[in-house]
Order: C-alpha cells, then structure tokens, then sequence
C-alpha cells in the first residue's frame, strides 16, 4: 500500500496544467544552459532539456560557453545535431557581436557565469527564462510544472503566480569511468544504477562525491525545503531557477542601492559571483510595476516546485575539490548574509548537539535530575548525534529513491544516476560519508570565514569585497585590501537587505 506522500509525489509528478492550456497561451520559455568543462554525465544533462514535455515550438535552448575550445563545446555540438528538430543554439562568449575584441571587460564585469550567458539572456525568446545549470538533470515535465507554479495554473483555477520559482539540487556520486563520456549511455550495458558508488575506492581520490552527496541529501535539504516552506526570506540556489525577463529588467533598471557600470537583467551583477542569490533577493524585495504587460494584482515571491529534483551527478571529486567549493562559497557568503554564515556551525549536528548537552547538565532545572557530570554530558551528546543520523538517514532515502522521477517513458530512458536504485547504498557506507562531512563542517567554516577573502571560480583568480563585489586578484591590489573585517561598519551598511537570519539556506550554495 503506496503510502500518501507517494501518492503525492506521483500525483504532482504526472500533472502538468500548462500542457493543458490553449496552445496560443502556453508560455514560451528560453531555458538558458551555462556550461564549463567536461562534467559527468554532460550528454544527458544537456540532452534532458531538449527532451521536455512541453510543446516544442514554445521552447528554446541556449547552450553558453566562454570559448570553442572548452572541453565542453564537442558535447554540446553533438546534442543540437542529435536534436536537429529543436529550437537550440550553441553560443560562445568570444564571438558575442555586443562585446569589442580585448575590451570585453569594459562591457561586463569578472564574473564568469554571467559573461557566459549575458548573449542568451539578451537573446531570449519570451518572456519566461529557465537559468539551468550544465550539470543538472530534470525529469522531462520539469519545464511543465515549473511554468505551473510561476504563472498559477492549476486545475482548480488561477491562483497567485510567483516571481521566482526553483528547485531542490541533489547530488548523486558515480563510479568514475562510466560518468565521462560525450555520447548517450547504453543502458543494455550500463550498470551503474546499481548501487552507485559503493564499491571500495581510494578515499582521498574520490570521497569528496560522497560527502557532496550526503551533504546536499540531507543538511542542506532539511534546511532549504523548510526556510521555502515557511517562506520567511529568500533561499536560493542558482542550479535551477525560473523567472520573467521583464520583471528583472524593470527591477534592475531602478535599482539605485548598486553602483554599476553594466546594464539591466543579468548583466546588472555581473560584478558580484553571488548573482542567483542577489536576483531572488531583488525579485522577492522589489514591487513589479504595474504597468508591465504581465502582470497581477498580488505576486507571491519565490516557489519551490516540490516534487522535482535537480539532480547533480558527481564523480571521481576528490576531498580538496570538495572543501575548496564549500570554502568558496562561504567567502561569498560571509558578505552577502553575515549573520547566518556567523551561527552556521550551530545549525550542525556536532556543534549543536554539544551546545545542547552542556545546557542540560548545566542548568539546575535539568542537571539535578538527569546529573553534571562530563559522562552524563557526553551521552546526550550521544543521544542527539543518534537522532540526526536516524533523521539524515531518512530523508536521504527518501532523496535518492527516484521515486518523483517520471518512469512512464522506460527505464532505459533514464540516465543512471536518475533511475530508482534496485539497491540502496548501505547504511555504514552511506554513515561514512554523513561522519566525514560532519567532521569537516567546522574546520571548513573557520578557514572559509577567518583565513580570507580570495575564491577560484571557472578558472580565475578572484577577491571578493565587502560590498560583495568580486576583482581579479592579479590588479595591483595589496593583501590588507583583501583582508576587510566582517564587522566593518562599512560592510554592515552595504549589505543592509541581505542580512535576513538563513537567507540562502543558511547554507553554501553549490556550483
């Protein structure tokens, strides 16, 4: 007996109100794609956005890379030509006609992202832009559903529609050799939906995919469905997100509180590499003009689309590479919301759990009944670590069963790494890496927040500021401008509306 959340799942999985509506009034959508590199599985990341249920002639696709001789540019070309039916594109930076040769950053600032994607974003078809990351895989009624949520349709009628909507990122670790290829596995000799990643591998060399997993299957899950669940403040992370054209235009356009040399849309933060958290933080701040052609009485903020996952493979990620993204994004962090990257460490179960065993054998109230001393301390320190296992256990089973994941098509439709496991991954292997992450979750916090301000992104050498704006490194600027304070007076008033108490999840966000 399916029990109601699964009927749920299915039921919102199998449901899809904009493919209902009259063919004229069923949104065009432009799904923008940022690539870089060879990353795992790129074929059938790319690939599944030009696989959508969604009428054909309403959908294009932007393929975005900074120059033809990216790793990445092959696969891309294989996948337009396989989907020559397609309205899809291949864009390169280098060639952008709005950008003078060898003075493209006087056009755009450093951040890489969004040079990356600036043509396909001024190029867009319609009105809806769908921001998806080269390394995410969705479910073929993806584009549907979240066109559902940020308009309002649904079978009961109109309801509010949303500024922004977005989904849950979850990470999936693959064995390595199958991950890299540039053409479609073939499932009559793949083997990696079974059990993925369990087999014994040299830790240092390739752990990393699995703390990536653990982390984004259960702490950065709990936190980031809850704060969009209760809605109290933005919560973002850029891997998949939607939103309209024109309500970011006008918002740009009249946003005073940044100085910038750059022009409206994306390209309006393309001097900060933060720039998903500051677009959500602006669409769920700003008011939409009303005299926009789209537009509505009332407008909700952010939507996440539950039900979908943007699924991220990784494969052969190394432990530096993991602690290196994790410290990236916490230097970015530590400028944007301050407060809620100062009281991070406890929001995690060591530190937390620590936190709460010394009160219980410290107030009176609680230790004359229960004792004082450091036994009794360390057993409910225990106790609670017991729980959060028993909890991230949970809910990362109920992540990594595939069961939101359409089917209806044939397994052999599916990638491996989306397709429901017929074994899961064991419980002491899976406790491995929830321990190994737990352990670094600290460490990675003091030497993100307290050793510097200076981050590597796509290959550059990059300084982030207190008004959260990034530098290159190598423009004659000395070490101590590098070093500002976080308490500086100067950074408490720059930032002023990004200091909401969990903004962004409370969490690092990933690449």
């Amino acid at each position: 007996m399916p029990s109601a959340s699964n009927v749920l799942a299915i039921i919102c999985i199998v449901w899809s109100t904009s493919n209902q509506l009259p063919h004229d009034e069923v949104p065009h959508v432009t799904i923008i794609r940022p690539c870089k590199g060879r990353e795992p599985y790129l074929y059938e990341c790319l690939a599944a956005s030009l696989e959508q249920d969604y009428p054909r002639d309403k959908l294009t696709v932007y393929f975005c890379i900074s120059s033809r001789d990216d790793p990445a540019c092959s696969t891309i070309e294989r996948v337009i030509a396989e989907h020559s039916r397609d309205d899809c594109q291949l864009l390169v930076e280098e060639e952008d006609p709005a950008l003078e040769a060898g003075t493209s950053d006087s056009r755009l600032g450093p951040n890489p992202k969004i040079r990356n994607m600036s043509r396909a974003y001024r190029e867009a078809r319609g009105d809806v832009v769908w921001i998806l990351d080269c390394n995410i895989w969705v479910g073929r009624g993806a584009c549907g559903r979240m066109v559902d949520r940020l308009c309002g349709y649904s079978q009961q009628g109109q309801r509010r529609p949303f500024k922004f909507v977005h989904h849950l990122p979850v990470a999936v670790d693959m064995p390595g050799k199958e991950a890299f290829h540039d053409q479609p596995t073939d499932p009559a000799h793949d083997t990696a939906d079974i059990a993925p990643g369990t087999t014994a591998r040299s830790t240092t060399q390739h752990f990393g995919g699995r703390l990536d997993e653990a982390f984004l299957s259960a702490a950065h899950a709990k936190m980031y469905v809850a704060i969009n669940t209760v809605a109290v403040a933005p919560c973002i992370c850029g891997k998949s997100s939607m939103f309209r054209r024109s309500h970011l235009n006008a918002l740009t356009n009249e946003d005073r509180s940044t100085e910038t040399r750059f022009g409206s849309g994306i390209d309006h933060f393309a001097e900060n590499i933060c720039e998903d958290h500051l677009i959500g933080d602006l669409l769920w701040k700003g008011k939409i003009p009303s005299t926009l052609p789209i537009s509505a009485k009332e407008w909700r903020n952010h939507g996440l689309v539950y039900g979908d996952l943007a699924l991220q493979p990784v494969s052969s990620m190394p432990i530096s590479s993991y602690m290196a993204r994790r410290v990236r994004w916490l230097r970015v962090r530590k400028f944007t919301v301050p407060v809620a990257t100062l009281v991070e460490p406890g929001t995690e179960s060591f530190l937390c759990s620590l936190i709460g065993a010394y009160g219980f054998t410290t107030l009176p109230a609680t230790r004359d009944y229960i004792g004082g001393s450091w036994r009794v301390m360390l057993g409910l320190w225990a106790l609670s670590i017991l729980g959060w296992v028993v909890v991230d256990w949970m809910v990362y089973l109920r992540l990594q069963s595939g069961k939101t994941v359409e089917t209806s098509f044939g397994n052999t439709t599916l990638p491996p790494f989306a397709r429901p496991l017929r074994q899961r991954r064991p419980f002491f292997i899976w406790l491995a890496s929830w321990l190994g992450r737990e352990t670094l979750t600290l460490p990675i916090w003091t030497w993100a927040t307290w050793g510097g301000v200076t981050v590597v992104w796509r290959d550059k050498k990059l300084w982030v500021g207190l008004d959260m704006k990034v530098h290159d490194y190598d423009r004659g600027v000395s070490e101590a401008q590098r070093q500002p304070l976080l308490s500086s007076n100067e950074g408490a008033g720059r930032v002023d509306g990004h200091m909401h108490a969990m903004a962004n999840g409370g969490k690092v966000r990933q690449d």
